[in-house]
């Protein structure tokens, strides 16, 4: 099923950007947001996503100033397509201002959830499919209900590609705070792999050394800068979740962000890196995160003849509005 978007619908006012509000006798807009928990498992666990339903387009220097007053890992701002193969156009933005491509992340799944809890779209039972627009690209995806209860969304991501390997095992130990030994380099070679992000990917020994890991972000910031890899994924294949196959972490000093409870875009290289090296089989995989943080989550990859997707659940947390 192709599915449709709904306008909102606002009772004051509105200029491009938003309904119009009045503070101390002057004209200000007023721009609605709202707090998704992307890959929960109950409300406040997953990654906490803020969600800019904007109603157009800001200013750069805005949408990265909003994303800084947030302080999440990353903002989403709803906007109109400007691509007719696309339903909507989302843009992501760090604390740091920088902006983040790819879809079948938290920022993006997110912003999908709430479009379609908020009413915002035309939904049947079973997958409805909708396009979005990220950067120059535009990606499928397709929002699952039953009977009138949203279950999950499914975002496909990029083919997998395989980069550079890490072979300077002694400086990644020392950059996570490990020992040596406790990277399981002859388990699956410490690589960086990307569907839409280039990560490095990082076998770790077990889940207790896993917790352990506490990063020096500029060695590590130096390390992905020499093997062109944006964020590094730590991973143990014994999760405490059951029925998930590996136990991750994720910590991405290029863009600013310390740790992030849940990354599709890292989960979508994992599984396929261990679908490639034999160590899961074809079909779903999934990811136990964030535990580390007291913010567990599960993602679901499906990986399958090179296609990778991602899918969770949400929940709409919390929802107010800036008046600037």
């Amino acid at each position: 099923m192709r599915g449709h978007w709904r306008p909102s619908k606002h009772s004051a006012p509105t200029t491009e950007t938003g309904p119009i509000a009045v503070i101390g006798g002057h004209l200000s807009r007023t721009i609605p947001f709202h707090f998704v928990d992307v890959f929960a498992v109950e409300p406040l666990t997953g990654n906490s996503l803020a969600v800019v339903d904007s109603g157009g387009e800001l200013a750069l220097e805005l949408m990265q100033n909003i994303a800084r007053e947030f302080n999440q890992s990353e903002t989403t701002f709803v906007l109109p397509a400007t691509r007719a193969d696309a339903d909507w156009k989302l843009r992501s933005f760090t604390p740091k201002g920088v902006e983040v491509f790819g879809a079948g992340g938290h920022n993006t799944l997110g912003a999908w959830w709430w479009l379609a809890a908020a009413g915002r779209l035309d939904l049947g039972d079973g997958p409805t499919w909708f396009h979005q627009q990220i950067g120059d690209l535009v990606y499928p995806l397709a929002i699952w209900q039953s009977q009138g209860k949203l279950e999950k969304i499914i975002m496909q991501q990029e083919a997998p590609v395989a980069g550079r390997q890490l072979s300077n095992l002694g400086a990644l130990a020392k950059a996570l705070g490990l020992d040596t030994e406790e990277i399981a380099a002859d388990v699956v070679p410490c690589q960086v792999v990307s569907t839409g992000a280039a990560h490095l990917l990082v076998p770790i020994r077990d889940r207790e050394a896993v917790d352990r890991i506490s990063p020096d972000a500029k060695q590590l910031f130096d390390l992905l800068n020499e093997v062109g890899g944006e964020g590094c994924y730590v991973f143990s294949l014994d999760p405490r979740q059951p029925e998930t196959t590996a136990y991750a972490r994720f910590f991405n000093p290029t863009v600013g962000i310390s740790e992030d409870p849940a990354t599709g875009t890292a989960a979508g290289p994992l599984a396929a890196h261990l679908v490639a090296h034999g160590l899961a089989q074809p079909g779903v995989v999934k990811v136990e995160q964030g535990t580390a943080l007291g913010r567990t989550s599960i993602i679901e990859v499906d990986v399958d003849a090179g296609s990778v997707s991602v899918s969770g659940r949400c929940i709409v947390v919390a929802s107010g509005a800036f008046s600037i």
